[in-house]
Formats: structure tokens, sequence, C-alpha cells
């Protein structure tokens, strides 16, 4: 369904504080409120199992969307995705490079992860299956799991690094290896969503970065540069169209599975944080309250009202209605279906 972002989150939100790499990390606190606190992604597990984290180290669990119950946590992180392989089987990616994952379907969670030393966020999770997983964010960062997360190995690609810079990686590699090791760190860009249908992998980041893998991200094909901002939401349509979706408002479809594409024009230029569609409609969440749908396979986009002004990070579509994560909680809209 996905996500998250580093200019966008980042921006809204209050980054947490950095702790010495000894410190233990400390179980976020239960608020009553913890509904109408900032929340950045949700899950819909199943029909009974509706998952939301965001700031503060906050994960609410639903069974039917609209009541929602705080599952206290490891950390205070700042999450800024939530992934599950299964109905039982979850994880929660975000700042400090943390990860935690959950056994019975969000009751409880465990610390998989947590590098408050990097002062990097991750960004996005995704599973193949209760064992496989890869967890990718800022500056590049990839981890990959072949046993549920109870190790983490950090994974670098070089095709994923532009044609300049492999070049320049190789040399440097054969010259003095310790700056290789260094230098890695700097040439990759944030990886911001990663999507999966049937057995590709689509990859989206900062400066139009887009790549894809056919063996679960063992390898990867970078594909050119067809926008030069950042790009946050990404989803296949019904009819195989990939819609992406980012900074200032820019969209853009591809009908041959991203070998081409084509800007889409909206009417309004502010970020859009992610992308996701059920079975009539595509939508696009933003920034400033912007929620936008389409009708015709994302050859167009409308605007619809919603509350207020507030960011929605992400959204899940719920019968007739639309159940979004915002800076100001879990809000509701319902919405009108076609006849």
């Amino acid at each position: 369904m996905k996500v998250k972002l580093l200019s966008s989150v980042a921006a809204l939100l209050l980054t947490t504080q950095i702790q010495a790499e000894s410190a233990p990390p400390t179980p976020s606190y239960m608020m009553p409120l913890a509904e109408k606190a900032v929340l950045t992604d949700l899950i819909r597990v199943n029909d009974q199992l509706f998952v939301a984290v965001g700031d503060r180290g906050h994960v609410l669990v639903s069974k039917d969307s609209s009541h929602w119950t705080q599952i206290q946590t490891p950390v205070q992180s700042l999450f800024t995705s939530v992934y599950f392989s299964d109905d039982k089987h979850g994880w929660a990616v975000g700042h400090d490079a943390t990860i935690i994952a959950t056994q019975d379907g969000g009751q409880s969670w465990q610390l998989q992860q947590f590098k408050p030393d990097t002062d990097k966020p991750l960004f996005d999770v995704l599973f193949a299956d209760a064992n496989n997983g890869i967890a990718l964010g800022a500056y590049g960062m990839f981890y990959r799991t072949t046993d549920g997360g109870k190790s983490w190995v950090d994974e670098f690609h070089l095709e994923l690094v532009g044609s300049e810079d492999q070049e320049y990686l190789k040399e440097l590699q054969e010259t003095d290896p310790e700056a290789y090791l260094d230098e890695r760190v700097s040439v990759l860009p944030h990886f911001n969503r990663i999507y999966q249908h049937n057995n590709v992998l689509y990859l989206i980041g900062e400066a139009g970065f887009f790549a894809t893998s056919s063996d679960f991200g063992k390898s990867w094909i970078r594909h050119p540069q067809f926008y030069n901002g950042s790009l946050f939401g990404l989803v296949l349509t019904a009819k195989n169209t990939l819609i992406a979706a980012g900074l200032r408002g820019n969209v853009f479809r591809s009908t041959d599975l991203g070998q081409n594409w084509q800007e889409v024009q909206l009417e309004q230029s502010a970020t859009l944080n992610s992308v996701f569609t059920d079975a009539d409609f595509i939508y696009l969440t933003g920034n400033a309250g912007t929620l936008l749908v389409s009708q015709d396979d994302g050859l167009s986009f409308t605007s619809v009202p919603t509350q207020d002004s507030k960011a929605i990070l992400n959204a899940v579509a719920v019968k007739d209605q639309l159940v979004l994560v915002t800076e100001a909680g879990i809000r509701t809209l319902a919405i009108k279906k076609p006849e």
C-alpha cells in the first residue's frame, strides 16, 4: 500500500533527541490522547486489524478503524513506516535506524535494531514473508534480514550509485579501501519508498531516484532520472499504471512499468506524501491537508476538501470512508463511491 520521506516528515516533526550509543532506549509513554498525536503511517492488515505508527514511539491498533488502542513499544523514536507480512508478523521502522517487530498481531513489540549514533532515519520496510525483509532510509541505508529480524545485515549495492560515482568508488576501493568505506555513505540518495508488485520491487527516493529489482533486492537496475526532485509515494494501479508522487506536488505516471514517464498536471503544489488505490479511485495525500482523487487511472486528479490544513501522511480506504494519519492524529473522511 505504500511509507516515508526525509524532507516532508522531518520538516513537519521535531527531530528526536540523539542518545549516546551506550544508553538503552526508553520505552514509549502511554498517552491518553495518542490517537491525536503525530502519526505517519498505517496499514490495513485485515478487516479486523489496523495498525498506525508515529512520533515518540507510538503504535496504535484497531479492530474496526474507528476505535484505537495504544500499545507500548521499547523506544521513543519517531516511526515512519509499518508493514505486516501476515496477520501476526509486523515491523515498524523509524528514526535512530530503529526497527521493532511483533509476532502477535501488534499486541506486543520487541526491539530488533536501535542505532541512535547513526543520526539517520529509516523510511520504509518490506517483507516477502515472515523471514525475509528489507529496511531502508536516509543516505542509502539498506538492511536485510533472512530470519525475521533477529539479525539485520547492512548492504551496499554499487548498481544503485550513479554511473560517475561508480567509477570513482571502484578506483577508490583499489587505492584506499578505508576511504572507500567512508565515501560509500555519501554517494547514495535517500531511499524513501519501496513497493512490491508480483516479483518486482520498485524503489524511489531523492533527486528522482528510481530503481527496480526482480530478486527481492539482491541486485538492482537503476533507471534514468525522470524528475530532479524527491519522490515519496508509488503505486501500481489496477490497469498496471505506475503513479509516482513527491515534492512540490509533482506527479508522474508510467504505462510501461517505469520505462517512460509522463507528468500529470495538478492545480496545487503542496508536497505529496503517499499514493494508494482502492477498487475505484487513486488517492494522493499531502501537506496542507491535501487530498486528491483520480477516477481515470491517474490521468487527472481533483481536490477533495478536508477538515483542516494539517498534513496527511498516509491513508487507507475502508468501505465508504478514508482513514487518514495526519500531523494531528487519526482522522476519518467520508467518500462518495461511483454508482
